[in-house]
């Protein structure tokens, strides 16, 4: 075993990392730990030992409950050294292994005695381990000597005394919250650690009080907070007031005098502290931000790396929200694309690239070439997300950035980055049309020499929806084709689908085609030849394939409608027969959810008992439920099913959900119902349904529940009529009526009396969004295009101040119940406008395209333009009639 402290070869390769803890294990360390039973101490010995047994702790090593005893008795007996070194491992050592409360006994005499000693070092050490080690009982013994360490005249001791409080406020608040007169006298300390580490404790304790936490800021921003550190906590502590104040952005705001004037405080952590706390505030004007900018402005020129790096950090943010304001700042930091730190010259250049102007571009790009070769991918990642921006926001300079990009795309570099390359030219591909023919000549190029399958396959597919929609779509052809000839078999399957497209949308084409079609016929992986084999049929017109020609051509090449999840699965329960499968039978819910909820603690089980062996798809399995009722025969094919939603408290006595089934005509509620009392049988179940908010619906039928013994759920149902095709909405007020008989747990037998009793339920609501089924599309583009302009409707909408557009896109896909395409539900951090894109299929089968665009500016006023295309001009009027009304 290697000796904890070795020197080091001079022949060891200098690059080598080097450790002198190599090659230990715990075994043979816990034979050295004997040496803590040697009549005479070695201190130094000692201490090596306790060295290697701690590193193995924070190595995750684990002791068994015996060894870690063994080593904690052990370790006790080293109090008897004097040696000042060895009683600091021995704190250390008694801290990570966290004796239990019977082994704490053994050392509490020691510590209480170091605690009152007069070596001040181990006064402090003590006091961190006492607190770590003990519980609340023996907390009040030592809390006296506690309130005195805190006020103590010696500095260490005070912040160990006062570190220990905010440890014990997790566990023991209501001991320490008594601390309260001790803390704010050592908020007065002259120690700039003692005041830092007091003004934390006291805030924690007042955390939830905010006119308390109020009360504090004002009285520490008159100027009694020495301690740099302590002022930072302060500044944050300010922020948070001023956050909260929610005062308007037009009047002053209180406490921004004071965070203005740390801007000249003269230590630089707390000028930094301020101008990052002035420039995160909610609503900050320009004005505002002026003087925290000139501060930063100075940090890029600082000689502390540390200085410009956060400088230009927060610069960077500020540039996402107000570009105008940091573009004075831009000659300082085109002199940091040259820094030494590659993460300050990325930072630099993606915050020029933000506040840059059209005439800057180029000159810009030319900085950056000579750039990338020098920092990692992870860097360049981050400039090519801003070059996608900056392109965004100057169209006209396409030609020079998407040179760039190509550039960078033949240079060497990992998966991550070239496909955020190639990602941004599909991206300006689609945003700026006059984009499309250099960009898809860069990306052919690019496959010519691509290493990575994913990245080909994916051109190839996007090269397939646009390549034929293109001036001259046969330019195209040879770089397709050889693929065919020199990739793998998945590239080549891929290449194959791309031929068929343009055979199949660019007629002028189609005899080429099938000649390079027929070449794949022979191709060594099935797969390549099923496909070849497949494209050649459809092509010619052989309807044998199923369908007439323009749906085999649909199906081939247009959105699929069905989530592939659940097609997959379809596919996997078909049984070979006479009658082939139907894709119109693939459910198009995205998610399937259980009948059942699993049985949580403390929760009987709901619904319709266990779920079915297999992925049956819900709405398949409450069709079949509801068919087999007779009062629902008439009322057409079920149309969508929510998840259940629970109408009762957990741990009650009845547990009740209710799962809404929607039909044209109806809607349906199934309330599944659970008895958890075991002296109890409920019969003639129901549950009577208040609609008088809900003037649309009219109740039909109502289906009781005979008989509903302990632990056995069962349903009830009843039934509502609305108006054909119509998003009804409303609230229904639910109470559960039953007769209550009495069970004998022990013989099982049932009383023949029973009492009549009801049970309140909480109020259900029928929503717009339980209309519409989410149903995704594979490429909404195409989708969109093939739907047409004519029953497309668009509207604007103010929406008010929002906290982000992250919660206003969410409340919107709410609203809708549509679902989300192509990962457009996420918002990036820090933007200040976004798209969402969302697909669905409206009551009466009615296919919805949605495309949301927001915008939110200084204020957090956000603006929303909605455009709808569906299969019907009455269905989009309704959709911006949900949105309007939500």
């Amino acid at each position: 075993m290697a000796q904890p402290f070795v020197k080091k070869d001079d022949d060891h390769d200098e690059e080598e990392e080097y450790s002198p803890f190599h090659g230990i294990e715990k075994g043979a360390v816990l034979q050295e730990a004997r040496v803590f039973h040697d009549p005479q101490l070695d201190a130094r010995k000692c201490s090596q030992v306790i060295t290697k047994l701690l590193y193995l702790l924070n190595q995750g090593e684990t002791f068994t409950k015996v060894e870690a005893t063994e080593v904690f008795f052990a370790v006790t007996k080293l109090f008897q050294s004097k040696d000042t070194v060895l009683r600091r491992m021995v704190y250390l050592m008694i801290k990570e292994l966290s004796p239990s409360a019977d082994e704490v006994i053994i050392v509490t005499s020691s510590l209480m005695k170091d605690m009152n000693s007069k070596t001040d070092m181990y006064r402090a050490n003590a006091i961190r381990v006492l607190c770590r080690i003990t519980d609340s009982t023996l907390l009040t013994q030592i809390e006296r000597y506690l309130k005195q360490a805190i006020v103590d005249k010696n500095p260490v001791v005070a912040s160990a005394a006062l570190v220990s409080g905010v440890h014990l406020l997790q566990t023991n608040p209501e001991i320490v919250k008594r601390w309260s007169n001790e803390v704010q006298e050592a908020v007065q300390s002259r120690a700039a650690l003692v005041q830092f580490h007091a003004l934390a404790l006291l805030h924690q304790i007042r955390q939830n009080d905010r006119l308390a936490v109020t009360k504090l800021v004002t009285s520490l921003t008159k100027g009694s907070v020495r301690s740099p550190l302590a002022q930072c906590l302060l500044i944050r502590y300010t922020s948070q007031v001023i956050r909260e104040s929610n005062t308007n952005t037009q009047g002053e705001r209180p406490f921004f005098d004071y965070l203005e004037s740390c801007l000249r405080h003269k230590a630089e952590m707390v000028v930094f502290e301020a101008a990052k706390a002035i420039t995160e505030l909610s609503g900050v004007t320009s004005r505002e931000l002026t003087p925290a900018i000139t501060v930063l402005q100075l940090f890029l020129s600082s000689s502390k790396p540390v200085l410009r790096f956060a400088a230009v950090r927060t610069l960077n943010k500020v540039a996402n929200t107000h570009p105008l304001a940091v573009t004075n700042c831009n000659i300082d930091m085109e002199s940091l694309i040259s820094d030494q730190n590659r993460s300050i010259a990325t930072l630099a250049i993606t915050t020029l690239l933000k506040t840059g102007n059209e005439s800057s571009v180029d000159r810009l790009m030319k900085q950056i070439t000579n750039f990338m070769s020098d920092i990692a991918d992870e860097f360049k990642i981050v400039v090519v997300e801003a070059i996608r921006s900056l392109c965004l926001k100057f169209p006209l300079k396409y030609r020079s950035l998407m040179n760039f990009l190509s550039n960078i795309l033949r240079e060497e570099g990992g998966f991550d980055y070239k496909k955020a390359i190639v990602d941004s030219i599909v991206i300006l591909i689609r945003d700026i049309p006059d984009a499309k023919e250099i960009g898809l000549f860069h990306l052919c190029e690019f496959i010519e020499d691509c290493e990575f399958t994913y990245l080909s396959t994916q051109i190839l597919h996007f090269l397939g929806n646009e390549g034929p929609k293109t001036s001259d779509p046969s330019k195209y052809i040879r770089y397709i084709y050889n693929r065919v000839i020199l990739e793998n078999a998945t590239v080549r399957a891929s290449a194959v689908s791309t031929l068929a497209k343009f055979g199949a949308l660019v007629d002028s084409l189609k005899p080429r085609i099938f000649v390079l079609l027929r070449r794949c016929l022979f191709d060594s992986d099935d797969e390549v030849r099923d496909r070849a084999t497949l494209y050649l049929n459809t092509l010619k017109g052989d309807v044998s394939v199923g369908g007439s020609n323009e749906d085999v051509k649909d199906f081939l090449f247009g959105p699929l409608d069905v989530p592939l999840v659940n097609l997959e699965t379809s596919l996997q329960n078909y049984e070979a027969s006479d009658i082939p499968f139907n894709i119109s039978s693939v459910p198009k819910e995205v998610k399937s959810q259980p009948l059942a909820e699993k049985k949580a603690p403390g929760k009987k089980p709901t619904g319709l008992g266990a779920p079915p062996v297999g992925p049956t798809s819900t709405v398949d399995a409450y069709e079949k439920l509801l068919s087999s009722i007779p009062e629902f025969a008439g009322f057409g094919k079920l149309f969508k099913s929510s998840a259940p939603v629970e109408l009762t408290e957990a741990e009650t006595e009845y547990s009740v959900n209710v799962v809404k089934h929607i039909f044209d005509g109806h809607v349906v509620f199934q309330y599944n119902c659970t008895n958890t009392i075991p002296e109890q049988l409920l019969q003639m179940v129901t549950v009577f349904v208040d609609a008088s908010e809900a003037e649309e619906f009219s109740e039909v039928v109502s289906k009781p529940l005979r008989s509903l013994p302990y632990d056995s759920p069962g349903q009830t149902f009843v039934a509502f009529e609305k108006p054909t095709g119509v998003p009804a909405t409303g609230k229904f007020s639910n109470l559960l009526k039953f007769l209550v008989k009495e069970v004998d747990p022990a013989t099982g037998e049932v009383e023949e009396e029973g009492v009549e009793d009801e049970y309140q339920l909480e109020d259900l609501e029928i929503v717009a969004a339980d209309y519409m089924l989410k149903v995704g599309v594979s490429n909404f583009k195409n989708a969109w295009d093939s739907m047409g302009p004519d029953n497309e409707r668009v509207d604007e909408y103010g929406l008010g101040v929002k906290d982000s557009l992250t919660e206003t896109v969410s409340a919107v896909v709410d609203i809708l119940g549509m679902q989300p395409c192509e990962g457009t539900e996420d918002v990036p951090s820090n933007s200040r406008s976004h798209t969402c894109l969302l697909s669905g299929i409206f009551v009466g089968n009615v296919k919805v395209l949605v495309r949301v665009s927001f915008g939110i500016d200084g204020s957090k006023q956000v603006a929303m333009k909605l455009a709808v295309r569906s299969e019907d001009p009455e269905i989009s009027e309704k959709i911006h009639e949900i949105v309007a009304e939500g």
